[in-house]
């Protein structure tokens, strides 16, 4: 079975800055992409941050330049360092795993994990 599970989020003022974790365990033999996605009250999910097996980055318009994705496939960990937050970052914010393959010969399916709520004081 296999789990992603996120940690550090919590309370912060605006201009300050937090990095979230998301570990992948289980029997795990590939994952292509990892993302981060978002979801304010009211709001719906959107795309935050995604990285893919080979490094390539995607960001949405309203991140770039504040927050940077990187991941560790030795660990399949993948990190979420947000700069610069403002109160709009304000969200429970969520790991994806992409393609998570458990042996060679299966197309792999999507994981996510049960979110880790940020909020941003002004």
């Amino acid at each position: 079975q296999v789990q992603a599970v996120e940690s550090g989020g919590g309370l912060v003022q605006a201009g300050g800055s937090l990095r979230l974790s998301c570990a992948a365990s289980g029997s795990i033999f590939s994952i292509n992409a990892m993302g981060w996605y978002r979801q304010a009250p009211g709001e719906q999910r959107e795309l935050v941050a995604r990285i893919t097996s080979g490094g390539s980055t995607t960001y949405a318009d309203s991140v770039k330049g504040r927050f940077t994705i990187s991941r560790d496939n030795a660990k399949n960990t993948v990190y979420l360092q947000m700069n610069s937050l403002k109160p709009e970052d304000t969200a429970v914010y969520y790991c994806n795993l992409g393609r998570v393959r458990t042996t060679p010969w299966n197309y792999g399916m999507d994981y996510w994990g049960k979110g880790t709520l940020v909020t941003v004081s002004s």
